[in-house]
Order: structure tokens, then sequence, then C-alpha cells
């Protein structure tokens, strides 16, 4: 075979000059990372700015939002802790008044209602609770002291105001809202600072009034408190108003114009108007001055509740305001990222584009050496130990060449290359073609040759009477049988089928029996039948082989003075035939590798052995589907287990004699004939038992005793 070299033609590059010849000199590497390396990685990192600073905004405002919603708890629980202190000043004016018993169910429930708010709170804001806040509940917690001296005798109202203003005044300074960096961006933190303190101050102002008109000692004190708190509320309320919107400041200012406000107005205008009188040391006016107080005290509490729907709701607004601030900034990182996206992916398309002049011919080189690989492991692939005939020689395309750069080069490489590996796996192809077709030859000859030896060999049989020269020529047909068994495997390892279908079905022991009649050690062989079955015709001549191979094996690979023990028997997964030998056996990596061996498909000249007739019993394994594995013997040797599948094997029907093929089979005899029959060989007497049964003593050749009798193959 000649190989056609086809050499690409030289190719000249045209002189450039300036930028462009330097852009062209340049690897394809090093364009790939300047078009796509550096424009990735400064979009990448703006994105990465941009998204962390919108979350960040979006989260901050979200918590913001959460904060100012949990901060409504904390203006209930303030306006829960000054109806507790206003009924405090009632209890110990009443005491100051004369009562040595009076009630303290009021003063209990609005302790009772203190600390129910107190947990609303820790639940409203649960891990969020700021550390500040957390002290302050414990702060209001901590008045327990104050209640029970207040339950137990009167105590000055100068004594009660400080504990339970600082309490209110704690739980706004808590949540630190002036100090809030989530706060401080969009001024909520003073928005909502200013309202909570605007809502305490006037709670004190409205308390403060309160116990000024019970006329207790302390009465001026209270009134001076009052004129302090109600400027306090007044400041907070303009610092409100700088920060809110006009509606809200509005509705805040709606605080001072309630009916129940008008009566503590009015109050304060009569405190106001006579200083002097506030304080008494008469009893008898002072228990009038808290029958009064007492008449005009539901307004105090109408007065809180009004003041706390506006607080909550005003909170709310500001709430939904934080909200807004959350939305917002979450749509501005959807857009920004839309159109981060869009411009990332127009540069993409634009980075693609250029790319292509690069990408293109390396995709194509790609495939073009993917389809050289698919070729190469086909040609892998009819290595393996299998019947498929050879292809004709792989054709392979040529690649274009498209560019002028080191692509362009390596394409041109690439089409010498590839056109001298398809003439080496062309010549490779039609080497193992030829090699196989010699070796098939050669095993056709033989086995013709060995066939006709046979032929000659039977018609001599026939005519001679000399018992001595009988036996000779026994010796010479066991020896041409064993030519013709070589030859067979030479021809199957050729890959050369051929199945000659001259029998009926045969008994599995006249099969073993057969193959015992192929191989040089048989006196060494002993054969168990502990069941029978009949084979297939076609596939006699293939298991013969097959057991020949593994008997020669079992007696080349054992001392001479061992016995080799062939059983035949039956099970539930099938009939087996199990060949045994004592000699020194395999490792266990050996063994691994010969097991796999029956099982995968290899080629002789690529995976040498010694045992060349493990590769004969794989190749027929694999043909008929027949299991075959190799174990080691106990006491050492290797043990050959054959199952033969139920498809193999022939099912007499009830009341039909069993058939004896009349193959041209092998029959181990017992010990030699007499004379008489020696002389007189009759084919027709000499073929094994027709239903294919033999004895459970072991059928064996001692020494000295003829070679086993071939039955010849009738016209």
């Amino acid at each position: 075979m000649s190989t056609i070299e086809v050499d690409a033609p030289a190719r000249h590059a045209h002189d450039r000059g300036g930028a462009r010849a330097f852009a062209d000199r340049w690897p394809f590497r090093r364009k790939l990372n300047l078009l796509v390396g550096v424009p990735l990685a400064v979009i990448a990192g703006l994105l990465a700015y941009l998204f962390t600073d919108l979350v960040r905004q979006s989260s901050s405002a979200s918590a913001a939002a959460r904060l100012v919603r949990d901060s409504a708890q904390v203006a209930r629980l303030m306006d829960r802790v000054e109806a507790e202190h206003q009924q405090a000043i009632l209890l110990s004016t009443r005491y100051e008044s004369g009562d040595a018993r009076p009630s303290t169910s009021a003063y209990r429930a609005a302790q009772h209602a203190v600390d129910s708010q107190v947990a609303e709170v820790r639940a409203a804001f649960g891990d969020r609770l700021p550390q500040r806040e957390a002290q302050a509940l414990r702060g209001v917690e901590g008045l327990t002291s104050l209640r029970t001296s207040v339950e137990q005798s009167y105590l000055p109202a100068d004594n009660i105001d400080p504990a339970y203003a600082g309490a209110a005044q704690g739980l706004i300074d808590g949540l630190g809202l002036d100090r809030n960096a989530d706060l401080a961006e969009t001024f909520t933190g003073n928005l909502l600072d200013s309202l909570l303190r605007a809502d305490a101050a006037h709670g004190a102002f409205e308390t403060n009034v309160f116990a000024a008109t019970t006329g207790d000692t302390n009465a001026l004190i209270e009134f001076t408190s009052a004129v302090g708190a109600y400027d306090l509320y007044t400041h907070q309320a303009e610092r409100f108003g700088r920060f809110a919107t006009e509606a809200q400041a509005e509705r805040l200012s709606g605080i001072e114009h309630t009916r129940a406000q008008r009566k503590i107005a009015d109050a304060y205008a009569e405190l106001q108007v006579d200083v002097g009188r506030l304080q008494t040391d008469d009893q008898a006016q002072l228990r009038r001055a808290v029958r009064e107080a007492l008449a005009d005290y539901p307004a105090y509490p109408e007065q809180a509740a009004a003041r706390l729907e506006i607080t909550t709701a005003l909170i709310g607004q500001i709430a939904d305001r934080a909200d807004a601030a959350a939305d917002s900034a979450r749509w501005r990182a959807g857009l920004l990222l839309s159109g981060s996206l869009l411009a990332f992916a127009l540069w993409i398309a634009f980075a693609v584009l250029v790319r292509r002049s690069v990408v293109r011919p390396v995709q194509a080189l790609t495939g073009a050496a993917r389809e050289v690989a698919e070729v190469a492991g086909r040609e892998l692939a009819r290595v393996a130990d299998d019947d498929t005939e050879d292809d004709g020689p792989p054709r392979l395309r040529d690649m274009p060449v498209t560019a002028r750069d080191e692509i362009g080069d390596l394409a041109e490489a690439f089409n010498r290359v590839q056109t001298t590996a398809a003439a080496l796996l062309e010549r490779q192809v039609l080497s193992r073609r030829n090699t196989a077709e010699m070796f098939g030859n050669v095993g056709r000859r033989v086995s013709n040759l060995s066939t006709r030896q046979l032929a000659l060999i039977d018609a001599v049989e026939r005519g001679e009477t000399d018992p001595a020269l009988l036996e000779r020529l026994y010796s010479i047909d066991h020896i041409a049988v064993r030519l013709r068994r070589n030859a067979d495997s030479l021809m199957l390892l050729a890959g050369i089928r051929e199945t000659v279908l001259d029998a009926g079905p045969t008994a599995l022991s006249t099969v073993v029996r057969a193959a015992l009649g192929q191989i040089e050690g048989y006196r060494r062989v002993r054969l168990y039948a502990a069941s029978d079955v009949l084979v297939e015709p076609d596939v006699i001549g293939d298991l013969t082989l097959m057991t020949a191979e593994l008997l020669e094996n079992a007696v080349s690979f054992s001392p001479e003075g061992s016995p080799v023990e062939v059983t035949v028997r039956s099970s539930a997964e099938g009939t087996h035939v199990v060949i045994t030998d004592h000699g020194l056996g395999m490792s266990a990596e050996r063994l691994a590798e010969e097991n796999a061996r029956l099982i995968r498909r290899e080629r002789l000249d690529l995976v040498p052995t010694k045992v060349l007739g493990l590769f004969v019993v794989g190749a027929l394994a694999r043909r008929w589907e027949i299991g075959v594995e190799l174990t080691r013997t106990p006491g050492g040797g290797v043990t050959a287990e054959v199952t033969l599948p139920a498809s193999l094997l022939v099912t007499p029907s009830a009341g039909a004699p069993a058939v004896t093929a009349p193959a041209p089979v092998i029959e181990a005899t017992g010990p030699a004939p007499a004379p008489a029959r020696a002389k007189t060989p009759d084919p027709a007497h000499e073929k094994t038992p027709a239903d294919g049964t033999t004895s459970d003593q072991p059928a064996r050749a001692e020494h000295g005793a003829p070679l086993p009798r071939r039955i010849p193959r009738r016209a």
C-alpha cells in the first residue's frame, strides 16, 4: 500500500506595518484577555459596588421601618407608665388626706398593664432589642420598691415623679434614634425621637397638672414641673415640625384641641391664677381638693387615649415613609441592575463578535481533532477480540485555513498531521486484515490436511487386524485430532467461524469425552458425571473446543502424577462442567486478570499471554454467552467452572427416546478392549450409550491403556 503525502503550499506573509502588524503578531490568548478580561473586570467591579450600596440602602430602610413600627409599642409603654404615675400620685394624696385604708386596686391594675406592655415590647423587638432599651425595660421593672412604698403609706410627689419620669425618659433614650445610622439618612430618627419626646412631655404635663390640683404639700413643685413639661412639649413639637410634613405637624397639634385637653387646660389656668393656694395643711381642705381632682380625673385617661392615638398614627406614617424609602431603594437597585446587565449583555455580544475571528478557527480545529479521535477510537475498539469486519480506510476532511496568525499555522500543521495519521490508520487496517487472513488460511489448510489425514487413518484402521499396529494407528489418530484442534483455535483467533451441523443433540458427558480425546495427558483425567443433559447440535463443536482448551491447561500446568477431575452436574443456576487441577495455581492478581480476559474482548497481538487457550475460551464464551470462572483449588491449583445457559440445552419430550448424534467424538474408554474386538473394530458398536449417562465411577485410562477412540465421521 502506498501512502500519498499531501503537503500544504508554502504561505508567504504579506508585509504589514504599523499597529495592524503589531496586533497580528499578538497571540490570540492575549487578544482574548484584552478584549474580554479587562472589560469584564471593570464591569464586575462596578456592579459589585453598585449592588452592595443599593442592597445596603434597602436593608437600612427596611430595618428603619421595622424599628419605627416597633417603637409604637414603646409609646404605648410610656402611656402605661404615665397612667401608673397618675395612680401613684392619687394613692399618695389619699393617704395624706387622712384615708387610712385607700383602695389600691386601680394602682395595681396600672402596674399589671405596665408589666404586660413590657412583655409586648420585648416580643415586638425580639433579638433586635437594643441593649440600652433592654436596660430601660429592666428599669421599669425595677419600680417594685417604689410601688410597695406607695401602697403602704404617704409618699411625697417629688419622690414619685423622678422615678416615673426617669423610666419614661430611659425608654426613649434606649432606642437611640438620634444615633441610628439607618435612620439618619432620611431624618427618620430625629422625626421619631421628637415625636416620642413630645408625647412623653405632654403626658408628664398632664400628670403634673393633676398632682397640683390635689392640693398636697408638694402641689407647688408639681405646678412648676407642669410648666417645665409644657415648655418641653412645645420645643419638641417645633422640632417635629421641622422634619415632618405640614399635615403631620398639624396632626400632632391636635393633642391640644381635644375635649379632655380643654378641661386640663382650664385646670392649669386656674392654678396659674392663684399659685399661693395650691397647697394646704388643713385636712378638710385637702380632702375637698382630692374630691374635686377625682371629679375631673376621667378627663386625664381620655386625653391620654387621644394622645396615644395621635402618636401611634404618626408613627405609622413615619413607618410608611421608611417603607417607601426601602421600596425606592429596591427599585433603584432593580433599575441599576437591569441597566448594568443590559450593558453587560451588549458588551458580551460585541466581544463575541470580535472573538469569533479567533475562536471559530480554534473550534474548527477542535472539531477536526475530535473527528480524528473518533476514527482512532473506532480503530482501537476494532482491536477488541470480536467478529466485526474491518471497514475501509478512514476518510478525514481537511481543515480550512481561514486565519493568518498562529491559528493558521496550526491549521496547516494539523492538516499535515491528519494526512499522515490517516495513512497510518489505513496501513494498520490493511496490515491487520492481511495478518488475520494469513493466519486463517494457515489454520484452514492445517484443518483440511488433518481432516484428510484422519480419513486416511480411518481407512487404514478398518482394514487392519494387527493389535500392535492398530494401537500405533490410534496414537497417530490422536495426534491428528490434536492438530486439528490447534487449527480450529487458530481460525477462531483469526476471526473465522465455521459451524458443521451434521449431528443431533449430544449428551454433555459425551462432549467432555470428545474434548478429552483432543488433549495429550488424557490418562490423568477422571470424569465424574453426577447428572447429564443433551446439548444443542450447533454448539457441540465450539463447546468441545472450549472444554479441550481448559483440559489442556489443567493438564499442562499441574504435576504429572496429580489427577485432573472433571465433574458434570446440574443446579438451579444451570448445568456446570467443573475442571479441577492440583498444580501450583495462579496468584490472586493473575486470576483476576484472566477472569477479566474471559469477559472483555482483547486482541492476542496486543495482550499476549502464556495461556493461549484462555483467549479461545473467552472468545467462545462470549459467542455463546457461556459463563466461565477461574478460582483457586483448595490445597493448590486452579478450578475452571463452565456454566451452560438453558438456551444451549435440549429438553427431551415425555416418552421420547434420547438422541445420540453420530457426531465425530472421542470416547474415553476403560481398560484395553479384547483382542478379538480389536481385530474387528466396528464404528457402529463404538458409539457412546444412547441415553448419555455414565456410571458414578470415574472414567479414566490407566497407564498402558489404549488411546481414547475417535468414532469416524460417517458419510
